[in-house]
């Protein structure tokens, strides 16, 4: 799962960052084009010296440059990250969107709740912590699965800082 959990005694450290998963790293990105763009002009090596090697290049070109474009949009749009940190007793949320401004959320842990809305939030089975008087969702771009085990582990993680609290 695209997270990770850390000491909640590390000073200034966040108690937990979520990111994207990336099932497609950046050598693989380049191995992907660099392949397409082989496997187009293979049909071109006949062609050379003749008007057809000129009229199909532009398209194969096209090809190439269509799934770079696609892939880099891909990647620049899941650049979103969210982080989850915790000074004394508030607990702070900040999000930052792959466009468009951070947004911040903080609130007294011991008022924090965590909820699943498995049903009419914007994607099944949605996470959101609520307190000091908003709601604000939490690893929205995770999958199903990871938003299940995301849910389970936060409430976890809030009901015993909760109780040491006490």
């Amino acid at each position: 799962m695209p997270h990770r959990w850390a000491d909640a005694s590390e000073a200034d450290e966040p108690v937990l960052t979520l990111w994207p998963h990336r099932s497609l790293p950046h050598r693989g990105f380049a191995a992907i084009v660099l392949f397409a763009f082989t496997a187009g002009t293979i049909p071109l090596y006949g062609l050379i010296g003749t008007v057809l090697f000129w009229g199909i290049l532009p398209f194969i070109l096209l090809m190439v440059w269509g799934l770079w474009y696609g892939l880099r949009k891909s990647y620049k749009d899941g650049d979103v990250f969210e982080a989850l940190s915790l000074a004394a007793d508030t607990l702070h949320l900040s999000h930052k969107p792959a466009s468009g401004t951070a947004s911040e959320w903080s609130c007294n842990i011991y008022w924090a709740r965590t909820q699943m809305h498995v049903h009419g939030g914007p994607v099944p089975h949605y996470v959101t912590l609520s307190g000091n008087g908003r709601t604000v969702e939490i690893g929205s771009f995770l999958t199903e699965d990871e938003r299940k085990t995301l849910y389970v582990e936060l409430s976890d993680f809030l009901a015993d800082r909760a109780a040491t609290q006490q």
